[in-house]
């Protein structure tokens, strides 16, 4: 089962075990992750489960599609690894992606 470190902007480190074909954000959600609110429960209809992707998994979490770069106009401190995480399916190729949660959601 692949990894997912999420570090939050204090620096803690929660590390959580994923089912592959689930995405970044449904394991946020169920290990409870500070920071990650996922108002519209994956629809990529909001912007509060953004999060920075560590620059080591960049190439790797691809790029975002239309749609979720539509939504980060509405995230808070845009960077150019942002994402929103339910967006990001969980392959076996992620084993041990590492992303940072911003400081505030939207």
């Amino acid at each position: 089962m692949p990894k997912i470190t999420f570090v939050t902007f204090d620096g803690n480190q929660t590390e959580v075990d994923a089912a592959e074909g689930t995405t970044v954000m449904e394991n946020a959600i169920k290990n409870m992750v500070q920071g990650i609110e996922a108002e519209c429960g994956g629809a990529c209809a909001c912007a509060t489960c953004h999060v920075y992707v560590d620059d080591a998994w960049k190439d790797k979490t691809g790029t975002a599609e239309p749609m979720e770069e539509d939504m980060l106009d509405f995230a808070y401190d845009v960077k150019p690894t942002s994402r929103l995480s339910c967006q990001i399916k969980v392959t076996p190729e992620l084993d041990g992606l590492v992303v940072h949660v911003p400081e505030r959601q939207a």
